[in-house]
């Protein structure tokens, strides 16, 4: 074991090339391509997926060649679900990871349905609101606006609304297609994942396992990172029985932070790519210090109250500006012009621009293939 200092630029070099943004991955042009979705599915821990098409893009960002179709199929094929996990928040996970992660993570869940017990379902039984609650989204898939209706007849003194969430707390709820199926609209309905997925979850997960895998995925990083991402506390505990299998670092600030051995962690001088990077896309939010991907003025201008959170543009390996998609028109028919409305917070090296311009151009026939035209414009600069 031994500890370094690590620079934020060598820092930021670590993560991206553990997210795959240093160079995409290639995916096979046979049978294999879903197999590599999945792996990539899994190498990042999942994706972020509170609205239903940011995971589409995130794949896009590191996958030569991928489409949507690659994505789509596999929630239909119920070899991915979009599920409850890390900071409570939808995550899409392979099934494999839905069934182990969940049980890691469910302390998270429970902790805010202790606040909900405490102020909205005040004498409501946990057992009995999950028993309740599984069997009617194990009859069917429901909505949670459904799902509250028939729970209120239960539980009549309390706000359906809260039991509804009172039962995504308890039960692990996968929501189905058509909901987040590429083109198509959908409302969330739910059901269980055992239901789903015909599996029991893991009787003995590893709260271990999860911090390794995070560690794949975003490290070098802190205890105060891990909890950031994951939504857990107390892991101190867990990085002091893994340290003799890490590998240990300090940060700029002098934190100390834990890595695999054999993690990719390139030099700091290491060319970095453009990328457009996803909406809500944990490359951003899975840091309790988020200085290694971008400084405290982008994060002012990206971190809202309104809790969108935008796609971003790395230059130079860091956050530089925000991007989002328009489409005149209607979107369902090849008319209109698409539009990839690009947001700086200051000026870029011509290359910058020029590469900029390329994935623009990549991520509007990816998004737009249809269209009758395709173009970027430029919100003015701050």
């Amino acid at each position: 074991m031994t500890s370094d200092l690590l620079s934020t630029q060598a820092l930021n070099r670590a993560l991206l090339a553990r997210q795959r943004l240093l160079a995409r991955a290639p995916l096979a042009a046979d049978g294999a391509r879903a197999g590599q979705v999945i792996e990539m599915v899994e190498h990042l821990a999942g994706l972020q997926a509170q609205a239903p098409f940011p995971p589409y893009y995130g794949l896009w960002s590191r996958l030569d060649g991928f489409r949507p179709d690659d994505l789509a199929d596999l929630i239909t094929g119920r070899a991915v679900v979009r599920i409850a996990l890390m900071r409570g928040t939808i995550h899409l996970v392979s099934a494999r990871d839905c069934l182990t992660f969940r049980p890691v993570l469910q302390p998270v869940l429970e902790q805010g349905l202790r606040t909900l017990l405490g102020r909205q379902l005040t004498g409501v039984d946990t057992r009995t609101l999950a028993a309740a609650g599984r069997a009617l989204v194990e009859e069917k898939p429901r909505t949670f606006g459904e799902l509250g209706e028939l729970l209120s007849a239960i539980w009549p003194d309390h706000p359906a609304s809260w039991l509804a969430q009172g039962v995504r707390a308890l039960v692990p709820l996968v929501q189905v297609p058509p909901r987040a199926v590429w083109g198509r609209a959908g409302q969330s309905l739910h059901t269980s994942a055992e239901s789903w997925l015909g599996r029991p979850l893991h009787d003995a997960p590893s709260v271990a396992d999860l911090f390794e895998r995070y560690l794949a995925a975003f490290g070098p990083a802190s205890v105060q990172d891990v909890q950031a991402w994951s939504g857990l506390t107390r892991l101190r505990e867990v990085a002091d029985r893994l340290r003799p299998r890490l590998r240990t670092f300090h940060g700029p600030a002098g934190a100390e932070l834990f890595d695999l051995p054999g993690a990719p962690r390139p030099p700091s001088d290491t060319d970095a790519p453009v990328r457009l990077v996803a909406e809500f896309d944990n490359l951003i939010l899975s840091h309790a210090d988020r200085t290694r991907i971008i400084g405290d003025a982008a994060r002012m201008r990206i971190f809202t109250k309104n809790g969108i959170f935008p796609g971003t543009v790395l230059a130079g390996g860091f956050v530089a500006g925000m991007w989002r998609l328009s489409r005149a028109g209607n979107p369902r028919k090849p008319t209109g012009t698409a539009t990839l409305v690009v947001e700086l917070f200051g000026p870029l090296p011509r290359s910058d621009r020029d590469a900029l311009e390329a994935e623009g151009e990549r991520l509007l026939l990816f998004a737009a293939p249809d269209a009758a035209a395709r173009d970027i414009r430029y919100a003015p600069l701050p």
